[in-house]
């Protein structure tokens, strides 16, 4: 067994389990595949269909198959030299529901739990209610209103002699040394005690408010978590709570499953959930370093002994992976950013603001609407996660008689500053205090004098130096104030091209260069050599191709100027004013519509049958439900937590119209039209960052089905079943590349692309793991189309050549060949070019020399990509 060369991420749950996946493992052995990249498989929550809500570290989830399925798993993997990644969660579990014993036992003993450092909550919040106690914020209905309608129920489990209240499917536990005290002689039964607490008459009420009201936890109405909550959830996810991983004993409690599991051979790797969750990420992955190599040498012969070690984390802009973490790079986010800029066109800018600014009417870049995001998020969701770092930063202020008279209410006004500009997920012990310095620097103009201070001092308590307390809740505050108002909401609200918008990208930025994308490969090659390179995960918010597809208008910006106000004045009489409560409004307005539109584009089903059978039930559910999620995580008009029936519904009626099979409803016809038009370009997008995913420094990843064309949704669209016989059956057919590009609608070709590389990959994996990155200059009047570099190792030299701005490329919709007269007068300007010959691994035919490969003829009337061996 060799390294990872190749991974594929596969999300398991009840519906796809270890032992489906054992039928696969000879399909990707075949495409090229060198580990498996499982979703979480620890035990979760019941019917979980991702795994990341975890209720037991101990063992692996009984609906997965248990050990005995992953044990057979990994025997099939070792019989094709593969291995297994798993993804670990270290920084949250599901709570809430029933099941978890660790949270079970805080509540049942509160401060004096043994479990009770486990999880990262303040015993001693500002509300004198919750001293010494822990919210729970899950009743569907006020409290009072939960007691007197008999939701709240206590309940007796005989099995182990103990009682506890029940609302629904949420179990909160009774204090074991109240139980005794329940009964009011030796001679009475749980029934007589039952019976006397029941919900159905008021003295059972007031006797079971006053049982609650002693126990270490405060039932609450779940409206009060953004308020009131005194535990760090994983975001604003109340039934996920943040655990205190940096405690020696919980990492152990947390990991022991793991490392058993690494040291037994049935894990070869694991990928970290949300590292930016985790109080110190550089001790933590130390730590976990170290203990997988500490296993490594009891590991089975078979098993490779190296530990590779994978981060989740989402880099801003100018932002470096921390160079001292022991890990082997991030998983990929970071390189879907750089390969999407490389496909959009800096020219459509200006043409594609002008839209936006006509449709939204408001913000008219994203920087304005993140930070709008921030502010109302601020003021939302996460309100008591600001109120708890106020609280700390005031009780250090009341200690300090230089800050004693920073009120609370002053260091949340200029601490909301600091939050509303920070540029990244989180700072760290390295750097963070320049990152710090810099937004403060941003911050001072905006400050009255008698701020000036306070400004000072907030920067000395949050920074590097600061006291670890004050540290620990900023940075706990700042990770998901990022993800819940630039993913979760700046996304949704900022249309001005879908394709820009995805998890990892940074839509103030439009186009890339060549330069950049090569500049970017050349530090990778040698910062994070094994990281792994992502354009496709289960939490993207559209498809690769979808994106692909979408980033044509980049090019076509006056074209999709004309087409999308066209169409906005077709559909005009399906839009509908309605009432809600912030006022009248339009449904969709334009804002909704533009991003509605471009949806449809990346995710329509092309093809030579007819438009009603492609444009099925199915399709238009898909949409629906994608629509619903969109218009909620906007929070504009509508909002998970305060939904407005009557915009959702309006919208609904809107997306109906659109695609409504009534003979005089011609709108399909038009998207179907635009879609074919821009397709051809959007595939050859599609292969170019599938060709420079799998070609790029690093370790490519495949997510689940992305063989072939993607064209899904974000979640849980993204994580639909997929037919798995079809792929296998495309595989078995041996076709090439060339074979199969007049077929290109159906995907067969991108697999083809895939299996070609990665199976070159496996019988020269030093050439991509240790050979030079080269970059190639593209010289003439179609540079600015084609991107080329070289992967060399001694004897032998790797020419990759991959399109870009596709759409000027003119791509024949039969085949996706270019016309031959394109690329005269572009060449390569390659000196040290090998002689050659040179052998094409997509056209297996194709075997040129030198000048024929410098001068291009391989793509003269074809496909304008290639991968080109010599050596």
């Amino acid at each position: 067994m060799t390294g990872v060369r190749a991974t594929v991420r596969l999300q398991f749950h009840a519906g796809f389990t270890l032992d489906d996946a054992v039928k696969l493992v000879d399909y990707f052995a075949g495409l090229g595949i060198s580990h498996l990249y499982a979703s979480p498989l620890l035990a979760a929550r019941p019917g979980s269909t991702h795994g990341y809500d975890t209720l037991d570290y101990s063992r692996i989830n009984p609906e997965l198959g248990g050990r005995e399925a992953l044990a057979r798993l990994v025997a099939r993997l070792r019989a094709r030299g593969m291995g297994l990644i798993l993804d670990i969660v270290p920084n949250h579990m599901a709570v809430g529901g029933s099941g978890n014993a660790w949270w079970e036992d805080v509540l049942a003993w509160g401060q004096a739990s043994r479990c009770a450092h486990m999880f990262d909550i303040d015993w001693n919040p500002p509300d004198e209610s919750l001293r010494g106690r822990v919210l729970l914020p899950f009743l569907a209905e006020p409290y009072g209103d939960c007691l007197e309608n008999g939701t709240l129920q206590l309940r007796y489990d005989a099995a182990d002699g103990s009682f506890a209240c029940w609302h629904y499917e949420h179990r909160f536990p009774i204090c074991p040394d109240h139980s005794a005290g329940l009964f009011t002689g030796d001679d009475e039964t749980p029934d007589a005690v039952l019976a006397r607490m029941a919900p159905d008459h008021p003295e059972g009420r007031a006797r079971l408010h006053a049982l609650l009201e002693r126990q270490h936890y405060r039932l609450a109405w779940w409206r009060t978590a953004s308020d009131l909550i005194n535990w760090r959830r994983f975001f604003d996810i109340t039934t996920l709570a943040g655990l205190s991983v940096e405690q020696p004993d919980v990492f152990d409690a947390v990991h022991r499953t793991v490392i058993d599991l690494y040291e037994d051979g049935l894990i070869d790797g694991v990928r970290v959930d949300h590292i930016d969750g985790l109080t110190d990420p550089h001790a933590y992955t130390t730590r976990l370093h170290r203990a997988l190599s500490a296993a490594a040498p009891r590991r089975p012969p078979e098993a490779p002994s190296d530990t590779p070690l994978y981060v989740e984390k989402i880099l801003a802009a100018d932002e470096a992976l921390p160079a001292d973490w022991p890990v082997d790079g991030t998983t990929g986010y970071d390189f879907l950013e750089q390969v999407d800029l490389l496909l959009h066109d800096q020219r459509g800018a200006d043409a594609l603001d002008d839209l936006w600014v006509w449709g939204a009417g408001g913000a008219t870049s994203f920087r304005e609407e993140e930070q709008a995001a921030r502010e109302a998020v601020l003021n939302g969701t996460l309100a008591a996660d600001l109120a708890r770092l106020v609280n700390v930063l005031s009780g250090l202020a009341g200690r300090d008689p230089r800050a004693r008279d920073f009120t609370p209410a002053a260091l949340d006004r200029v601490l909301r500053q600091i939050l509303i500009r920070f540029p990244v997920y989180r700072t760290y012990e390295d750097g963070g205090g320049e990152v710090l310095h810099t937004i403060c620097h941003a911050v001072r103009p905006t400050l009255v004098p008698a701020q000036q201070p306070m400004l000072d001092w907030l920067e000395r308590q949050i920074g590097p130096d600061g006291p670890a307390e004050a540290i620990a809740c900023f940075v706990h505050l700042t990770a998901p104030l990022a993800a819940k108002s630039v993913e979760d909401t700046g996304f949704y609200r900022y249309g001005r091209l879908l394709s820009r918008n995805d998890v990892g990208t940074h839509p103030g930025q439009f186009g890339g260069t060549v330069a950049a994308f090569h500049a970017a490969n050349l530090a990778r090659q040698h910062d994070w050599p094994r990281a792994m390179l992502a354009t496709a995960t289960h939490d993207h918010k559209r498809g690769e191709d979808a994106r692909a597809r979408i980033a044509v208008l980049s090019e076509l910006a006056q074209e999709w100027v004309r087409v999308a106000t066209r169409w906005s004045e077709f559909n005009a009489p399906l839009r509908h004013r309605v009432a809600i409560r912030s006022g009248p409004c339009t449904a969709p307005d334009r804002a909704d519509e533009l991003i509605l539109y471009q949806t449809l584009l990346g995710a329509w089903p092309i093809g030579d049958s007819p438009l009603e059978h492609r444009i099925t039930p199915d399709f238009h559910d898909r949409i629906a439900a994608w629509q619903v999620k969109a218009l909620r995580e906007a929070k504009r008009h509508t909002s998970w937590i305060d939904p407005e029936p009557a915009y959702e519904e309006a919208c609904s009626a809107f997306l109906a119209g659109l695609l409504s099979a009534h003979p005089e409803n011609r709108f399909p016809w038009m998207v179907d039209a635009f879609a074919n038009q821009i397709a051809p370009a959007g595939a050859l997008n599609g292969l170019a960052q599938t060709l420079l995913r799998l070609t790029s420094p690093g370790v490519p990843d495949l997510y689940q089905g992305c063989e072939f064309w993607d064209f899904s949704l974000v979640d849980p669209d993204n994580r639909r079943p997929v037919d798995f016989p079809a792929r296998m059956a495309a595989l078995a057919e041996g076709a090439d590349v060339g074979s199969l590009l007049p077929h290109w609608r159906d995907g067969r070709v991108k697999q083809t692309l895939i299996a070609a590389v990665l199976r070159f990959r496996a019988i020269y994996p030093a050439l991509f793991a240790d050979g030079a990155y080269r970059p190639v200059r593209v010289t003439g009047t179609r540079r600015q189309h084609l991107l080329a570099f070289a992967r060399v190792t001694e004897g032998t030299t790797m020419l990759v050549v991959a399109p870009r701005l596709s759409a000027a490329l003119m791509p024949d919709p039969a085949n996706l060949s270019c016309p031959a007269m394109l690329w005269r007068g572009t060449t390569l300007d390659w000196d040290d070019a090998p002689a050659g010959p040179w052998r094409s691994l997509l056209h297996p035919d194709r075997i040129i020399d030198r000048a024929a490969m410098l001068d291009l003829a391989m793509l003269a009337g074809g496909a304008p990509l290639d991968v080109l061996v010599s050596g």
